[in-house]
């Protein structure tokens, strides 16, 4: 049976099906990738900050946390996602495990092999049917593992895992104060309403929270290194004085010396013997 044609619509930009990649030539999906959107036109008005660092955070937060441990995961913000012959979505943030973390403009299924391990939105006012119903059901329909929504005005958390076997997410159940993520191998969890990661019961640190201890480390050894500098001036200084008192000394016992020497020629002038004198 001869896969149907694959078209791309502009208002609904999709993926080809799986019979119709298969069909392809390899030239072929290279341009069908190509073709495929990387921008889109608002469909929702900005959030502004209360939704752009949050985001930020936990984007920077797991890039620092695996780069420091030497683990290839591809995590990005708002970067299209095309499932084979899906509408595309673009979570507010998503991680694939144990991938090439080279940068990308767009997440194709079917040319990179493999979907989304974990998904993640930041839910403020916008549409909440669709973070909190429809894609719970999509999500899960794809078979993404895990899936995480984010309320920073609630303070509240929520998570999605998609058991094996299963076709529908089951709700996660936190355990003291903390959400797991397997996919990730860190908890989520909420420390004063803000989201945070965790391992081992550590909140890993946020670049911000970096920086200041970057900071502060810097500073520690700037005065270390002032106060040692200021060790070995005032040493130097020591060294100095004494070298200078030696000196002076040497030149009195030298004074003294040429004194007897004069005196001692004095007595001996009067033909008194100076050995006979002491």
């Amino acid at each position: 049976m001869t896969a149907p044609t694959y078209h791309l619509d502009p208002a609904d930009p999709r993926a080809p099906s799986p019979a119709q990649w298969d069909a392809m030539s390899d030239e072929e999906r290279l341009r069908v990738v190509d073709s495929l959107p990387s921008e889109f036109p608002l469909t929702s008005p900005p959030e502004g900050d209360p939704h752009r660092v949050p985001t930020a955070r936990a984007l920077e937060t797991l890039e620092e946390y695996f780069r420091r441990r030497g683990r290839s995961v591809y995590l990005s913000s708002g970067l299209p996602v095309y499932y084979p012959d899906e509408s595309m979505f673009a979570p507010d943030l998503i991680a694939v495990v144990d991938v090439p973390s080279h940068e990308r403009e767009k997440w194709v299924v079917s040319a990179e092999g493999r979907g989304l391990d974990f998904a993640l939105e930041v839910h403020l006012s916008g549409d909440r049917q669709k973070d909190l119903e429809r894609n719970v059901e999509r999500f899960a329909r794809l078979g993404i593992p895990e899936y995480f929504v984010f309320m920073p005005r609630r303070a509240r958390l929520i998570g999605y895992v998609l058991r094996e076997g299963e076709t529908s997410y089951t709700p996660l159940v936190p355990q003291g104060g903390l959400w797991p993520s397997s996919m990730l191998g860190l908890d989520l969890g909420l420390d004063g309403g803000r989201l945070r990661f965790y391992h081992a019961a550590a909140p890993l640190p946020d670049a911000r929270e970096l920086i200041d201890r970057l900071s502060s480390m810097v500073d520690g050894a700037v005065e270390r290194a002032e106060e040692e500098a200021r060790r070995a001036e005032e040493e130097a200084r020591r060294a100095e004085d004494e070298a200078r008192r030696a000196e002076e000394e040497a030149r009195r016992v030298e004074e003294t010396e040429r004194r007897a020497e004069r005196y001692a020629a004095k007595l001996r002038e009067l033909g008194v013997d100076p050995d006979a004198l002491e």
